[in-house]
């Protein structure tokens, strides 16, 4: 629809046949017919083939040496997320508004019961509920700046206060010392590769023996997610095992927890029975060597939990051209000038 404006001009010049008004009126549709017509082939549509699902293949020099722990579950279900992260170093870029995201109430809620964690082990903060909530509520004033979002994340530990309490004083009872976000690698020989890890929290009891514990916000992974992809603190314990973490030296392992503070607050345990360390190290290697072949791509969604599960980089992958049905297409790459 014309505008008013644009309705108004054309009857004017139309209106002015001795003034040549109509004369400058076609001249001034011969030119925006010019940019009508760049418009019309813009908005074309172009027949393009779709693209294929990636599955790059990288030179094996080119290839991480250094595995997290939080890695393993990508390489797993989507290694093509581990190609774009790890090898071409890509970073999804942070909103420009930042908002009280998930991610940011794990990495508060982390810092909070960290905080006051440490501070039980040092004497200097009580055990109590009220402690806990004055500590939370430190850490989100200095460090979310959304009144609401701080409310309602204070509320939500809140509901959990009386049971986490209970729970802490538990641990603090069978802990000889108490160590977080201790760092902990370990180097499978002969390959050169390493598994690095920095645990929430690593236990010592009086027999020696490792705790690790997990604080999740949301859900914690159940125990048949854990034996399948999501294997976190199951590699803790095989580092743990295996090299250790930091000062603590290697131990034997007697339980592996998440601690979920989400909705429905629970404790999951790692099954160690069913996946020890010396197994978890075993499989770890055997994965490891598979990733040591040249012929190996890093397929985009190669084993997706859910079809609705979305990734960082799907876009990059050219993900809604293809989908999860799709064969992958296999494509060697080469190193030039240092870069795959």
């Amino acid at each position: 629809m014309p505008s008013r404006w644009l309705n108004r001009l054309t009857n004017l010049l139309n209106g002015l046949p001795g003034q040549g008004g109509p004369e400058a009126l076609a001249e001034m549709e011969a030119r925006g017919a010019h940019w009508l017509d760049l418009v019309r082939q813009v908005e074309a549509p172009i027949a393009a083939p779709k693209a294929p699902r990636p599955s790059p293949a990288p030179p094996v020099a080119a290839r991480p040496r250094t595995y997290w722990v939080t890695d393993i579950r990508h390489l797993i279900r989507d290694p093509y997320a581990i190609y774009a992260k790890r090898i071409l170093r890509l970073r999804r870029l942070n909103p420009l508004m930042r908002d009280p995201d998930a991610m940011m109430r794990g990495i508060v809620s982390h810092t909070a019961i960290e905080t006051f964690v440490q501070g039980v082990n040092a004497g200097e903060i009580p055990l109590t509920r009220g402690a806990l909530l004055s500590t939370v509520a430190q850490v989100l004033d200095a460090d979310v700046p959304w009144g609401e979002a701080r409310a309602l994340w204070l509320a939500r530990l809140d509901r959990n206060a009386d049971w986490f309490i209970a729970g802490e004083a538990a641990r603090q009872a069978e802990a000889v010392t108490v160590h977080t976000e201790e760092k902990g690698e370990a180097t499978i020989a002969g390959l050169g590769i390493t598994l690095a890890a920095k645990a929430d929290r690593v236990d010592i009891d009086a027999q020696g023996r490792v705790h690790l514990f997990d604080y999740k916000t949301g859900e914690p992974p159940s125990k048949a997610q854990q034996k399948a992809f999501d294997k976190q603190l199951l590699l803790e314990a095989a580092i743990a095992e295996q090299a250790g973490f930091a000062r603590i030296g290697p131990r034997d392992v007697a339980r592996a927890t998440y601690i979920g503070l989400g909705t429905n607050p629970k404790e999951v345990e790692a099954p160690l029975d069913e996946e020890s360390p010396a197994l978890v190290w075993e499989k770890f290697t055997e994965l490891a060597r598979a990733w040591a072949d040249p012929g190996k791509g890093y397929t985009a969604r190669r084993a997706m939990e859910e079809m609705r599960t979305g990734s960082d980089y799907d876009q990059l992958a050219r993900f809604g051209e293809w989908d999860d049905t799709d064969a992958a297409q296999l494509t060697p790459l080469v190193m030039q000038g240092g870069e795959p």
